[in-house]
């Protein structure tokens, strides 16, 4: 197992994948069990995943939704990240084991839900499309630095028509699509320098 400074240092944005190359499902599964550790707002986890392996999805209609981007034919899979827009309203079933547990009590247990759920219904529409995107793009980092410890290479895009994607996948209303990630092992021959990477004084202002 690589140390986490190794896997932040050598994750790579995959441009192209070695073709025909399957992830089996036993190794999705242990990425995603994982993945449950995420932070998210409230503990909402508001991150939901749609993994696309099937070759007549992923390179018909996927495909197209990306403009025809080689990297979707040529990875192991197409897994479209969303945001939950009514993540909110699991707080009460989310927190429902702490208060069997006695760790809260009824009151702490009720005013977690009426204080989370106002926090989201004030906010309006645009808040509650920002946190979906916000926590569901923290949950696909950590599911892209544990795929590449367990040997698999991503890349994360945002070049896709999210609503020809909603039609091709099915995906509810409740859902806002934040990325999509191609995840494979990658074809190196032709791969290039790491692009530069501001020096720490260009994006950190301490005060």
């Amino acid at each position: 197992m690589s140390s986490l400074i190794d896997i932040v240092k050598e994750r790579r944005s995959a441009t192209k994948f070695k073709p025909d190359v399957t992830i089996p499902h036993e190794e999705l599964q242990e990425i995603f069990s994982l993945v449950r550790y995420t932070p998210s707002a409230f503990n909402l986890q508001h991150a939901h995943y749609i993994v696309v392996q099937n070759e007549d999805l992923k390179n018909g209609p996927v495909y197209e939704a990306t403009g025809k981007q080689f990297k979707v034919k040529t990875a192991s899979a197409a897994i479209l990240v969303l945001g939950d827009l009514e993540a909110y309203r699991q707080v009460g079933p989310i927190n429902e084991g702490l208060l069997n547990l006695g760790v809260i009590s009824k009151q702490e247990y009720d005013m977690t839900v009426d204080s989370v759920t106002q926090f989201y219904e004030q906010g309006g529409e645009t808040f509650k499309r920002d946190e979906a995107i916000r926590n569901a793009s923290l949950s696909a980092m950590q599911f892209m630095l544990i795929a590449k410890d367990k040997g698999w290479d991503t890349c994360p895009m945002i070049g896709f028509d999210a609503e020809a994607m909603r039609r091709a996948l099915d995906i509810p209303d409740r859902y806002v699509p934040a990325l999509l990630i191609t995840i494979g092992q990658e074809d190196v021959s032709s791969q290039r320098p790491r692009g530069y990477r501001k020096p720490v004084g260009e994006f950190v202002t301490i005060k």
